[in-house]
């Protein structure tokens, strides 16, 4: 079977952090295998003012993309807005 890459993308906005998982499938389009959502603490109007409730919102989107998806998360693409 053909070894299929995984894409991790994180958006950091000022209300939510989202993460999503997912792979090119055999039509050349994004399979979305899982997503995690969590309210962003810590972000306000796109600057981070408290990293400790940052990291912690990050850590459950990742923790419920992880479980959605079935794959544990070792490296993402980051945006912030």
């Amino acid at each position: 079977m053909e070894q299929t890459s995984i894409a991790v993308g994180l958006d950091i906005g000022t209300t939510k952090i989202v993460a999503m998982v997912g792979r090119e499938n055999e039509y050349g389009k994004m399979e979305i295998l899982g997503i995690g959502k969590s309210k962003s603490l810590g972000v306000h109007r796109g600057v981070v003012n408290n990293i400790t409730q940052t990291i912690q919102s990050i850590q459950q989107a990742i923790t419920d993309a992880e479980t959605s998806s079935g794959i544990k998360i070792e490296d993402v693409v980051v945006g912030i807005a």
